[in-house]
């Protein structure tokens, strides 16, 4: 294994562990695809952990903005299912801390619990275990912009894009790449075409 693991060995540590499935696959927002992936099934093994914790920490190194504000970085994720990653990486990189966002309600706008708030000239990383929509990321920038800080660069274990993920205009640094294949409903759908069974999942 190198210093930053590649691709295929990240893939198989993700198939190996089961947080990467094939077949047929509803999402909740409609879209159908031949993969599913679940990061925290992987992330449930310290082994794994680390090691596609601190890769991706090593990612964050090679940038010389993010590296030169290490002692006074903030580590943050989009929601609590992306906090495995961001603690490994603030460990492996030794920043300053690690917070999050949630919210009340599905639907409802992304907050920081109380007594925790982004600050202004703060400077930050968005980590989460995967990019695919990319609407919480989009959710979380704003948030910070709003408050006068500075989101030096996204980091995700996983970049699984779909059609409408946009473009962020910053650093993005991921471990591995699946380009899934999605449709946008039944009529479109080749596996649905073919008869594979369905199976819908949560996130």
């Amino acid at each position: 294994m190198q210093l930053i693991p590649t691709g295929e060995e990240v893939v198989l540590v993700l198939r190996e562990t089961g947080a990467l499935r094939e077949g047929h696959f509803e999402y909740p927002n409609g879209l159908h695809s031949n993969e599913y992936l679940q990061v925290p099934l992987a992330m449930r093994y310290y082994q794994h952990a680390r090691m596609l914790s601190v890769g991706l920490s090593r990612l964050l190194r090679s940038n010389p903005e993010i590296r030169a504000n290490i002692p006074r970085l903030s580590i943050v994720a989009p929601a609590t299912g992306g906090l495995p990653v961001a603690y490994g990486v603030c460990e492996a990189l030794r920043a300053h801390q690690v917070y999050w966002a949630e919210r009340d309600d599905k639907g409802a706008p992304m907050r920081f619990r109380q007594y925790m708030d982004a600050e202004p000239d703060e400077q930050v990383v968005l980590v989460d275990d995967i990019l695919r929509t990319g609407n919480k990321l989009t959710e979380m920038k704003r948030l910070f912009e709003e408050r006068g800080a500075t989101v030096l660069g996204l980091a995700v274990l996983i970049y699984q894009p779909t059609p409408s993920t946009p473009d962020f205009g910053l650093p993005l640094y991921y471990l591995a790449k699946l380009d899934a294949h999605y449709y946008a409903d039944v009529a479109s759908c080749d596996l649905c075409r073919r008869g594979m069974p369905l199976e819908r999942v949560w996130v």
